[in-house]
């Protein structure tokens, strides 16, 4: 049995930038109620 949590069950978010869901990555564990955006691309983008 692997090691973690499936990918399903990690929470989302939607980018209102260009409004997809994005999942929780182990970068962004500290800040996660901080995290907006899916990625530079979109942040710059607002």
């Amino acid at each position: 049995m692997p090691n973690g949590v499936d990918k399903q069950h990690l929470p989302t978010k939607i980018c209102p930038a260009c409004n997809r869901p994005f999942t929780w990555r182990k970068k962004w564990a500290r800040d996660w109620d901080q995290v907006v955006y899916c990625s530079d691309a979109c942040r710059r983008k607002r």
